[in-house]
């Protein structure tokens, strides 16, 4: 079972209304974050954050705002059947297809990550799971999962629930011909595990002839990768690295 089945880490020692505005502020950061790595220029991604007191709904960014451009004021509640439930903008309908199934399947997850990117894109398109030939691969071993079907362009609920399904318990799932989406139990979980996971396809896609290590060995280094969120200390170190002042996104 995924180190990710747990309660929401963020829960603690806050008031709702400050889980709230955090979960904003680091869904509007990780934007900004994908915008950082080159991802995101034609608007093919999302990131949800459930709320924390309509804990069936999620915050998402409204349709049309470049991601190095984003501020809280720019994501909008997306209520169970798609509708606005606070926010001004249009709701992005892809984004909810995708996120709503997997966030009203797993009540742990805080948030997900899905973007088009240079490397699970291409790697998704072999229809396979990741072996563990790198360190960083081992985050995934037993704890990711393959959605092998045709439907690339997501036009559903019911897309997405059978997206919801062959996620199951794990971390993250690998989208046939479409690219790659990870879960957490936090924003920044999410968003730091969706940078590793592309890391991880990009060694895939580089490596000819790899030799993996283990399943003994990549268990063992998972549990010491997990053991801390390997996600949210990825989410800091990119913040420190490609945002010098994270309050702008809250001007």
């Amino acid at each position: 079972m995924s180190e990710l089945k747990k309660a929401p880490v963020e829960a603690k020692n806050r008031t709702v209304e400050e889980i709230q505005a955090r979960r904003k502020r680091d869904c509007a950061l990780g934007y900004r974050l994908l915008a950082a790595m080159k991802w995101g220029d034609l608007g093919d991604g999302h990131i949800s954050a459930r709320d924390p007191i309509r804990t069936d709904c999620f915050w998402m960014l409204k349709y049309g705002v470049p991601y190095d451009e984003v501020k809280v004021s720019d994501l909008v509640l997306v209520a169970p059947d798609g509708t606005l439930a606070e926010g001004e903008g249009a709701v992005n309908i892809a984004g909810y297809y995708i996120h709503q199934p997997i966030l009203e399947a797993r009540p742990d997850l805080v948030s997900a990550v899905h973007v088009h990117t240079g490397w699970g894109t291409p790697f998704s398109s072999e229809a396979r799971l990741f072996d563990p030939i790198s360190q960083e691969s081992c985050i995934f071993f037993e704890d990711h999962a393959l959605f092998d079907d045709e439907e690339v362009q997501v036009q559903s609920v019911i897309a997405g629930k059978r997206i919801a399904t062959a996620l199951g318990d794990n971390r993250a799932i690998i989208l046939r011909n479409h690219g790659l989406l990870t879960g957490g139990n936090s924003v920044a979980e999410a968003v730091g595990s969706f940078v590793h996971m592309e890391r991880v396809a990009e060694v895939h896609m580089k490596t000819k002839n790899p030799r993996p290590i283990s399943d003994d060995a990549a268990r063992f280094a998972q549990q010491d990768l997990v053991r801390f969120g390997i996600g949210r200390v990825a989410f800091a170190a990119l913040l420190k690295r490609h945002i010098k002042d994270p309050e702008v996104v809250s001007r």
